[in-house]
């Protein structure tokens, strides 16, 4: 299902080459707009002479002003301290049996389609799939330039109301499956996590791999003591690879919790995504009786559910966006 790809360091040159890509990003849509300005007071000016003949230039260079200065402030809206980072994103399960870990992967599917729709590559840091259908739970690397700053905009639960194909009366049924975001962090960022507040298992790994990974007890699952954090990877043959990838993780987990008790926000910050259940969703997707995605916090929806199962996220993501720059 996803793509193979390699979990590490990026390197000094990959460092610079992506700081300038950031910096680019940022800079090249105030310079566009700089330049329409230039071009505009030339052809105001000509206008004063014959106005009939630059109409048409002066409405097309105000519509890319416009469509540049969009971009400007859109960027200005990814500007925190980690959005140009890589995302971790978790998917769990939650209330609705079956369906519950059928919608999971559903929402896995989402959001790959969507990274593929950025030209975002992805990793699979885990995978554990249910007994009868879909999966219980997944951790999945997304890879690109302000991943992480799109893709926190989808923390919480997520709602499915549905004819369940699992049941034999064909009766509508609501599940809920939940996504976690935190951004994927250089080694550079220290935290200590002292032995004895860490329990370590190990265990055979369940996904495709080659009878090694399947024989040994490659797989790496840390549970951190003082908070109940749980990670887990098995995607590597090596436990030693898996290993470092699981703390990776962690160590991302704890960063961002200890952001959130610094900004007094640590109930903002797991408690947008609360109990798995009724009255914790921030997006209801509806397929039955009729289609209708929407978000609850910024009341963007769209009647074409396919479609943003199928990946169209990012008009969700942009109104949440403008929202908090708004409240902000």
């Amino acid at each position: 299902m996803l793509k193979p790809g390699f979990w590490g360091d990026q390197g000094a040159a990959g460092k610079v080459v992506a700081a300038q890509k950031r910096a680019r990003a940022i800079v090249g849509p105030m310079r566009h707009a700089d330049s329409t300005m230039e071009d505009l007071e030339v052809l105001l000016e000509l206008a004063e002479e014959d106005e009939a003949a630059v109409t048409a230039d002066i409405e097309e260079a105000l519509s890319a002003l416009e469509e540049g200065l969009d971009k400007a402030e859109f960027q200005l809206m990814l500007g925190g301290e980690h959005d140009h980072r890589n995302a971790i994103l978790n998917l769990q399960a939650g209330a609705g049996g079956v369906d519950a870990c059928d919608w999971a992967e559903m929402l896995l599917r989402m959001y790959l389609r969507w990274a593929e729709r950025m030209d975002f590559d992805f990793e699979e840091i885990d995978l554990q799939r249910a007994e009868e259908a879909g999966i219980r739970s997944a951790s999945v690397l997304i890879k690109g330039s302000y991943a992480y700053g799109w893709l926190k905009a989808e923390q919480g639960v997520h709602r499915l109301v549905r004819i369940s194909p699992f049941d034999a009366q064909n009766r509508r049924q609501t599940s809920f499956a939940s996504a976690e975001v935190v951004p994927e962090f250089d080694d550079d960022i220290e935290i200590e996590i002292p032995e004895k507040e860490l329990r370590v298992d190990t265990f055979r790994a369940s996904g495709a791999g080659g009878q090694h990974v399947n024989k040994t007890e490659s797989a790496v699952r840390f549970t951190h003591l003082p908070t109940g954090i749980v990670v887990s990877c098995q995607n590597e043959r090596s436990q030693h690879k898996n290993r470092a990838t699981a703390m990776k993780v962690l160590r991302a987990k704890l960063y961002q919790l200890e952001l959130a008790k610094r900004e007094d926000a640590l109930k903002g910050f797991y408690g947008d995504r609360g109990s798995i259940a009724w009255g914790n969703q921030i997006r209801s997707y509806v397929l039955q009786p009729y289609q209708m995605v929407k978000d609850l916090r910024t009341t963007h929806q769209n009647g074409n559910a396919q479609a943003v199962l199928d990946g169209n996220l990012t008009p969700f993501m942009e109104a949440w966006l403008k929202m908090r720059r708004g409240d902000k």
